[in-house]
């Protein structure tokens, strides 16, 4: 008999693909049932308390974030038809970590019906920061008019759009991202506020708009395998961007200018400055 591990491994493959396999074996057990939509309430910390540490560790469906929570440091619903993966809530002081279950495995599980997974989360305007551990997901993640002191995100073959629609309200040290195979935009980066951006990605097509209102110099170091990259300057903001990569093809229009493998866009204020490193690929650099 396959040990639970190994039923484990074969959990992740088939939800990775969609649950477009059907696998005829001696024993299985049924996992859609019912559809259910559970609230999601995370109560705002004590009055005086520090940064709120909040984690998020989500499998594969749709997860969409937003602001706009008034009486709760976290609010929302998960709609899903397998139980075992409802969600589940843990708060230790200022630590938060709301997560998606784990399938109980007692055989080879079976998704004939389809699998619905969908979170939909308001998060408070409160000091913050902000972990995001996701597989292959999609959704969208609108950030912009929080107080995000700092914000990781760690995903795998994801179509996601991250969105800064207005200003962090308070200084981010570091926005670090790192995903496997995706298709990803990024919008508003300069609302997001932050010193240092870290952008890691495998092969995948990636758009990363630095619009919005820059409100310090940002540093940003981007590393990527084979994969389409656009980098997206408003005309007017300084940005300096450095590339490197033996096979790496470089497109560039608008405001940019080139000067061997230095690429500039001028204006006043603040400086964005970018080291980019791709083995092979495409880099387009724009502005608008």
């Amino acid at each position: 008999m396959l040990n639970k591990a190994l039923l484990a491994l074969l959990v992740v493959a088939l939800v990775t693909l969609a649950c477009g396999i059907t696998i005829d074996l001696p024993f299985t057990q049924e996992k859609i049932g019912p559809t259910q939509i559970e609230d999601i309430h995370v109560p705002l910390l004590e009055p005086g308390s520090g940064t709120a540490q909040v984690t998020i560790n989500f499998g594969a469906g749709l997860l969409n974030i937003d602001s706009g929570a008034d009486d709760a440091l976290v609010s929302g619903t998960a709609t899903f038809n397998v139980a075992d993966i409802g969600p589940e809530i843990t708060i230790a002081g200022e630590e938060v970590r709301l997560e998606q279950g784990n399938l109980d495995l007692t055989s080879i599980p079976t998704f004939s019906d389809g699998m619905v997974n969908t979170w939909d989360l308001e998060f408070a305007d409160v000091p913050m920061e902000l972990l995001i551990n996701a597989g292959a997901y999609s959704g969208r993640l609108e950030l912009g008019g929080l107080s995000l002191e700092r914000l990781e995100i760690n995903d795998g073959a994801s179509d996601v759009r991250v969105e800064f629609s207005e200003a962090n309200h308070t200084e981010m040290s570091l926005f670090r991202y790192t995903t496997g195979a995706s298709n990803l935009t990024l919008e508003g980066l300069a609302n997001a506020n932050c010193s240092e951006f870290i952008f890691r990605s495998g092969a995948g097509s990636y758009t990363l708009d630095f619009s919005g209102e820059l409100s310090r110099d940002m540093l940003v170091s981007i590393e990527s395998g084979v994969s389409s990259v656009t980098i997206i300057m408003p005309e007017g903001t300084s940005a300096i961007l450095n590339t490197s990569g033996g096979l790496l093809t470089v497109n560039s229009t608008g405001a940019w200018h080139q000067d061997g493998s230095r690429y500039t866009v001028s204006g006043d204020g603040y400086t964005i400055t970018i080291d980019v490193d791709m083995g092979a690929g495409n880099l387009v650099l724009e502005t608008r």
